[in-house]
């Protein structure tokens, strides 16, 4: 296999849904293509902010389907791999393979707190079963299970594994991870409130939560790093931080979702039992959003 050496802004897209909980496969797709043509890189289907842990294995299949179909071979996309065993997560795999998905994201264990040994032995399994490129997820925060530098070494021989998506809160694990396995992966930052930090570090890409509502506003921070205009960046960066806080949050869902709405690009309908935010807490997320597109830079501004 040859590395598909994948960088830039990755989000993990939400899944839209009906006012009955049904599926909006409609929503979906026009969502997926106004990221795309506000220049995003991938994409990563049914991840904890596409609401996984809510959907059956054939509902993700279809809203893998419905990415594919939207992207039309723009960009690749990744379906992200979070089933509660292994015999499951080969299941979704092959039919995933099946649509034609360009890789996977694979979560290390999820439900279970696996150790090192039986979360590696889950991710070369599931790698060597998918024959695609693999990005594994490593978030201990939200998850638990913690695949250290010196893990990612010992897994550097299956050839399958090409990135990974760090989200241990801790940016210093940027700095671990290049110095232990060098460019053997390309590494994705996917805390949204660490993104301009990752960047500078040498992360390749972004895994991106809130540029599902402001894509090119994201892909121009990763450009402007990139090309080392790092005040320029910074200025952007500290445009999108309250929001970009808004990711870091048990009820993440929720609160990107109504982004979603504030900005016009999506609806606030979930599955239960995530309901849309009332009161206090829907003010305070509303005071940021709506402070945010006021002073919205013009020059990144994404195009509806």
């Amino acid at each position: 296999m040859s590395n598909p050496r994948w960088q830039g802004v990755f989000p993990a897209v939400t899944t839209k849904f009906n006012a009955d909980e049904s599926i909006d496969a409609e929503g979906t797709a026009r969502h997926i293509d106004f990221q795309i043509r506000n220049g995003i890189h991938g994409l990563v289907t049914c991840g904890s902010l596409g609401e996984a842990s809510t959907l059956t294995l054939e509902e993700k299949l279809q809203v893998a389907k419905i990415a594919l179909e939207a992207a039309d071979g723009r960009i690749p996309v990744l379906a992200n791999v979070s089933e509660t065993s292994t015999r499951e997560a080969l299941r979704y795999v092959d039919g995933a393979n099946r649509l034609g998905v360009a890789g996977f994201m694979v979560m290390p264990s999820v439900i279970y707190v696996a150790d090192a040994r039986e979360a590696m032995l889950n991710v070369r399994t599931i790698a060597n079963a998918a024959q695609k490129p693999i990005m594994v997820y490593n978030n201990p925060v939200a998850y638990r299970v913690d695949l250290k530098p010196a893990h990612m070494a010992e897994l550097a021989d299956c050839e399958w594994i090409a990135a990974i998506k760090e989200s241990t809160d801790d940016i210093r694990r940027i700095t671990d991870l290049r110095n232990t396995v060098g460019d053997r992966y390309q590494l994705f930052l996917g805390v949204d409130d660490l993104a301009y930090e990752g960047l500078a570090l040498g992360c390749d890409g972004l895994l991106a939560g809130v540029g599902c509502a402001f894509p090119r506003e994201t892909v121009a921070l990763y450009d402007l790093m990139k090309a080392g205009k790092f005040a320029e960046a910074l200025k952007l960066y500290q445009w999108m931080t309250p929001m970009l806080h808004l990711d870091v949050s048990t009820k993440l869902v929720q609160n990107l979702k109504l982004i979603d709405v504030l900005v016009g690009v999506g609806t606030e309908h979930m599955r239960r039992p995530r309901l849309p935010l009332i009161g206090a807490e829907r003010e305070f997320i509303e005071g940021i959003v709506k402070k945010a597109l006021a002073t919205r830079p013009v020059q990144y501004q994404s195009v509806m």
